[in-house]
């Protein structure tokens, strides 16, 4: 296999596709389980997927490969990312996968790992894998053939858990919430965890047909929700994705709020209670620049990453930092989860508004963006256009004229064939000026 399989964020394709294939979900479970399967004990795996046709494809593909190096496997069904990695720890469970492409149209699947901390695999464990799917693994024995079995308990099992990190004694009683589950993977769990905490609930988004995940709703498409806000005259919008691992908010007033107000809000109020590891947030450099300067405004500092939830992650844990996420949705609290969770960090919001009485457009704007703009470009196969030399002087043009007052940022998709360009500035006109600049050297060479 000449191309590299793992990218930002596991394996993720079209399906049916290179990499997303049923044989390749075969020998990638097969690799997996001789992997974390050291020596003759018995060993384990859960397996969770959200709502794509693909799913029973790639979960029965997956099973095949596991069961055949001798693993026992655990299939939970439809479950939100942030639950697989709390069930691969609390199961004991040397490995779990989640089988998902995240906010990806129903077309595309993904397969996750988790180690049996709960947390995403790192870069070498990834390649270790990868090395011994093109090695070949050895098949277990006929008696040593692992086990397969659905394990019904799982929803309950997390539905319970989300609870318990919403502050003891408090319910949202007196709450209407809509709650967009986006066809996926929450479709269940979320408005049962809201239910049970006493909220009036409204749900959309949780018709999913296998094919209807993500597809104008959720929180890549906020505008159904932020209708039905107004509509019902809720109190607030949660929108998850597809695997529940994002989420951005509605205020009464039909207003969206990313990522970088829900944690600045979580930081600031941490911050004040002395439970903010570290006086930091990790977050992303797509993050805002407007966030970093409310943050050190209140001596909280504030570390960027990479892309990609994983990073953040290993960014907090090698920080010991309590807090991080990103403008996308992912909000990552070490104290309740190993990896973003939709559903938690919307709860975490919810606390401030049961505790202070405040409304959600007034806890939901904690800081003033700096103007920002972010335009996806698709590129050809073969094609490298960051490499080319006109785009290479038009970035470093665009960032001399930006200077201190604004920040550009190109790079390319770790899911998709898309060449992302950022940039933010103080001045709109600048902004728009130098995003077109850069936008139209790269589309030469895409």
């Amino acid at each position: 296999m000449s191309q590299k399989l793992f990218g930002t964020d596991g394996v993720r394709g079209r399906a049916n596709s290179w990499p997303m294939t049923a044989e390749i979900a075969l020998k990638l479970g097969a690799a997996a389980g001789r992997y974390f399967r050291r020596d003759t004990q018995e060993h384990r795996v859960v397996i969770g997927k959200d709502t794509r046709l693909s799913g029973y494809m790639i979960e029965n593909a997956l099973t095949a490969g596991f069961t055949s190096t001798g693993m026992n496997v655990f299939l939970l069904g439809p479950m939100p990312t942030p639950a697989i990695g709390y069930l691969t720890h609390g199961l004991r469970a040397d490995v779990g996968v989640m089988i998902s492409a995240s906010h990806n149209p129903a077309s595309d699947n993904g397969i996750k790992f988790f180690g049996p901390d709960g947390f995403k695999l790192s870069d070498e464990a990834e390649a270790g894998i990868e090395a011994l799917m093109n090695e070949g693994v050895q098949a277990a024995a006929p008696e040593n053939i692992g086990r397969a079995k659905r394990f019904d308990d799982a929803m309950g099992r997390y539905v319970e858990y989300a609870k318990t990190t919403f502050p003891s004694r408090r319910r949202l009683d007196g709450l209407r919430i809509v709650v967009d589950c986006a066809n996926g993977a929450a479709y269940k769990t979320a408005p049962a965890v809201l239910w049970e905490l006493g909220a009036e609930v409204i749900s959309i988004g949780v018709e999913p047909d296998g094919s209807n995940i993500n597809r104008n709703c959720g929180s890549t498409h906020p505008e159904a929700a932020a209708k039905k806000v107004i509509e019902t005259r809720a109190d607030i919008g949660i929108c998850l994705d597809g695997d529940a691992d994002r989420v951005v908010l509605i205020d009464e007033k039909g207003q969206i709020a990313d990522g970088d107000q829900i944690m600045g809000l979580i930081a600031g109020r941490w911050h004040q209670e002395g439970r903010l590891a570290g006086d930091a947030l990790v977050a992303t450099v797509m993050s805002n620049l407007g966030l970093e300067r409310y943050l050190n405004d209140r001596g909280i500092d504030m570390k960027r990453t990479a892309v990609g939830d994983r990073y953040v992650v290993e960014a907090m844990r090698a920080g010991g930092h309590s807090l991080g996420g990103e403008q996308s949705g992912h909000i990552v609290m070490t104290d309740y989860a190993t990896t973003g969770d939709g559903l938690i960090g919307a709860l975490q919001f919810l606390a401030c508004m049961v505790e202070t009485g405040q409304k959600a457009s007034t806890l939901a704007h904690v800081f003033d963006p700096v103007p920002q703009k972010l335009i996806n470009l698709r590129y050809e196969s073969g094609k490298a256009p960051l490499e080319a030399e006109a785009v290479k002087e038009a970035i470093a043009k665009g960032e001399k004229a930006l200077g201190r007052d604004g920040r550009l940022l190109i790079r390319k998709s770790g899911t998709e064939p898309l060449i992302r360009v950022m940039a933010e500035a103080v001045d709109p006109a600048m902004l728009d000026k130098v995003l077109n600049d850069v936008v139209a050297a790269v589309q030469k060479e895409c």
